[in-house]
């Protein structure tokens, strides 16, 4: 996976409650094979029925088109499982997604696929969106090495909290199998003592 260390960009603001993964990638994108999800991102909000771009939407705007970072609100991502709704957000460009709270499938999800999503309480949003710098530059910085989220030029910004061995993750740019690798040694050690406590198990044509 892309390492995630500090992002500095355009942020979008979303303050709709309750966007489920329906809206972020509609379905009719994840079943025509070959088509952009990044493209298709919040694509009924986005476009109208024949294609055309709805210009009132945030990620329509300038300088919104070429944000990586979106504001949402409260349980960002609830409803289904699906995974494409990570992969559109990456694919449009979005790294960080920054809510009150989120749904638990779409949070998981995002951790695998080098997604950052922060959660922060609302007052907090609310004291970056005021920010001055902000309301003139609709930019934000986001330091996982320090785990502040600040305005440029503006705010000291405001701590967030993640695991510590998701933000390893992020920051080396480990996935799930990467980490697994991290343990070769050990795993290597149980197995040759597994072999000597139980040499059959091992034996060939086992498992055949």
């Amino acid at each position: 996976m892309d390492k995630f260390t500090t992002l500095t960009g355009t942020a979008a603001v979303m303050p709709l409650e309750n966007i489920n993964t329906d809206a972020i990638i509609p379905v009719t994108w994840i079943v025509n094979y070959g088509r952009d999800l990044g493209e298709g991102l919040f694509g009924v909000w986005r476009y109208h029925a024949d294609g055309t771009e709805r210009t009132e939407f945030v990620l329509n705007q300038a300088p919104y088109r070429d944000a990586c970072i979106l504001v949402g609100g409260r349980n960002f991502g609830c409803g289904s499982s699906r995974e494409e709704a990570v992969w559109a957000l990456l694919g449009f460009g979005i790294r960080c997604v920054i809510a009150p709270s989120f749904g638990d499938i779409f949070y998981e999800n995002s951790f695998k696929n080098a997604l950052l999503p922060i959660r922060m309480a609302q007052e907090d949003i609310d004291v970056l969106m005021r920010d001055p710098a902000f309301v003139a530059g609709a930019k934000l910085v986001v330091d996982l090495e320090t785990c502040r989220v600040s305005v440029p030029g503006g705010s000291n910004g405001i701590a967030f909290d993640i695991d510590p061995a998701r933000r390893e993750a992020l920051l080396q740019g480990f996935d799930h199998i990467d980490l697994t690798r991290q343990h070769v040694d050990e795993i290597a050690a149980f197995q040759a003592a597994d072999k000597a406590r139980r040499p059959w198990v091992h034996a060939p044509g086992k498992g055949e």
